[in-house]
């Protein structure tokens, strides 16, 4: 069920209304009710995948409470193994099984022998890397020390399958989100109306702004070897707008909604498209993927706590399992890699973290070196969305190449209505950046009117100016 579809309009009033009104103040009955309706809302996708997402559910269940009632070292390190190897082996065979018999496939034919292995007819289930990362580090965590199992199976499984976060995260940790899951929660009007307003946001990221770009952005990309390098530079700049919009909007719409049922979710995003360096913006884009590969894979490497080339080591692995996890394409490793090489340099310099947060009183105008550092680190995402995007390395070569050489060809004729709603949206996202969403007014001066006419000029934009209804990229992830 998508976010911006009638189906999900008629599905969320009712779920707040049962979850408020007909369950009382019993956090039981809400998370029965949750879970009801969580599973409603990821099988209306496909009921099949219902049982592969309540398997891993319960593998972990069995899993972090036995790791917690056992003592022998032994035991606890073959339990956390069943669960990484089961986990991760499904993910394997879902996401990746295609991509490595196809790339065997072609060594073989470049080492002149005939490929005989033939692809498997499967269908990626949605959201299963979030779930998987989800469930997984539960265990992890019980196995450290860091978490205490619960034995409420239902509150368990209402956190897994919690459909605000359940597709496309943000990928929450059982220390944070599980425990809002144990305890009486009561309906805040306050929280709930800027829940509103930040979903409100989300969905205008997405259905405007992300949806417009795509249309624009899919053109550039899809006749790549005849149009111009304006073209393809104008379509590079749309996705890198898009994947924005799309993805941090959905994260808005999933954190506002979680609001209005009395949770707390983690900020995934923080205006990551102002930051000073590479280094910043992995700390403000998917935080909680980034956070995940620091906690479960970078430090367990090592992290920088080690000899310069073991840390470059480490970096490097972390960047290329970041951009394997996005997707089974050779284009995502070398995006990881490209962010690596664009990180390194800083890491090694001890520069990677001299960027404070902003603070939401920031000055409106930057200083010019500031200026200067935020267009440098947005060219060099820019640059490196070409190959998150394109179909193949060789389409993100042949995309760079026409535009550095300034080649002639088909322009991409970008309607001026475009061009406005993305320049009022990155404006408002930066007078609003030490903020956690554009639309939040908490702890400001907004007079009342002045408020309601922006979400009201919102939701006229909204109405107006939606683009062609379009899947939300992260979902194939």
């Amino acid at each position: 069920m998508l976010f911006n579809s009638f189906e999900f309009a008629i599905f969320l009033p009712i779920m707040f209304f049962a979850c408020w009104y007909a369950c009382g103040s019993s956090w039981q009955l809400q998370n029965l009710l949750l879970l009801a309706g969580s599973l409603v809302f990821y099988g209306w996708w496909d009921p099949r995948f219902l049982g592969l997402m309540l398997f891993s559910a319960t593998l972990d269940f069995a899993v972090s409470n036995l790791i917690h009632n056992t003592r022998q070292p032994t035991a606890r390190k073959a339990l956390l193994a069943c669960s990484l190897i089961i986990n991760f082996g499904i993910l394997a065979v879902f996401k990746y099984c295609n991509f490595f018999i196809t790339s065997l496939n072609e060594a073989l034919t470049l080492a002149g022998f005939s490929p005989a292995l033939a692809r498997l007819d499967v269908v990626l289930p949605v959201g299963i890397s979030f779930y998987t990362f989800q469930t997984v580090s539960a265990s992890i965590d019980v196995y450290r020390g860091q978490l205490q199992p619960t034995r409420n199976f239902i509150a368990w499984l209402a956190f897994i399958t919690f459909f605000p976060q359940l597709v496309a995260g943000p990928i929450e940790r059982a220390g944070h989100l599980l425990p809002q899951f144990l305890t009486s929660r009561r309906f805040s009007m306050p929280a709930a109306v800027d829940g509103c307003r930040q979903a409100l946001w989300g969905l205008f990221k997405k259905v405007v702004i992300a949806d417009n770009c795509a249309a624009l952005a899919n053109q550039a990309f899809g006749s790549s070897d005849a149009a111009s390098a304006t073209a393809l530079l104008a379509g590079v700049f749309l996705f890198t707008i898009q994947i924005y919009c799309d993805f941090s909007g959905y994260s808005d719409i999933a954190t506002g909604v979680a609001r209005l049922f009395g949770f707390s979710l983690m900020q995934n995003f923080a205006f990551p498209y102002f930051s000073r360096d590479i280094a910043e913006f992995w700390r403000r884009w998917h935080i909680s993927l980034s956070t995940w590969f620091r906690d479960y894979l970078y430090l367990p490497l090592g992290g920088s706590r080690v000899s310069r080339p073991l840390m470059i080591r480490n970096t490097t692995i972390v960047f290329l399992v970041s951009g394997l996890w996005h997707g089974a394409n050779w284009t995502f490793p070398a995006w990881g890699l490209l962010n690596a090489v664009w990180f390194l340099p800083l890491q090694l310099a001890g520069n990677n973290r001299r960027f404070s947060p902003v603070p939401p009183c920031a000055p409106l105008l930057p200083a010019p070196r500031e200026a200067l550092q935020i267009l440098c680190t947005f060219l060099l995402t820019m640059f490196s969305w070409t190959f998150f995007r394109a179909a193949s390395l060789t389409q993100a070569t042949q995309i760079l190449q026409r535009i550095f050489t300034l080649q002639q060809g088909h322009p991409l004729p970008v309607p001026g209505y475009v061009w406005a709603l993305v320049a009022g949206f990155l404006v408002t996202e930066w007078i609003q950046r030490g903020r956690t969403h554009a639309l939040d007014f908490s702890s400001s001066n907004v007079p009342r009117v002045s408020r309601w006419l922006i979400c009201y000029s919102v939701l006229f934009l909204l109405l107006k100016y939606s683009g062609e209804q379009q899947d939300f990229i992260y979902f194939q992830f």
